[in-house]
């Protein structure tokens, strides 16, 4: 499913406009600053946690050597954090 079928499905289902819909998924899932609330709360350094569906939290990646494949050549890679999402015990089972 993408954005687009999303909004569609979400319309249908809960019996509102496709652009008000789009809208309400631009507000839970958009990346640009200040916009989306899920992506605005990891930047903050917080966390997300949704009943029966998951966490979105953010997790701290250490620096390491890596390879560059075109040329064979060692390098740093720099550490930085990261967006992860860990699946809740009742998505995995309804799976």
């Amino acid at each position: 499913m993408n954005k687009t079928e999303m909004v569609a499905a979400l319309a249908r289902k809960t019996e509102i406009t496709q652009a008000k819909a789009a809208e309400v998924v631009d507000a839970i899932f958009s990346t640009v600053p200040g916009q989306g609330l899920i992506a605005g709360e990891l930047q903050g350094g917080g966390e997300v946690s949704i009943g029966g569906f998951g966490k979105f939290e953010t997790r701290e990646r250490g620096a390491r050597m890596g390879r560059n494949p075109a040329t064979g050549a060692t390098i740093q890679i720099a550490a930085k954090r990261a967006p992860a999402f860990k699946a809740a015990k009742n998505l995995k089972d309804s799976i």
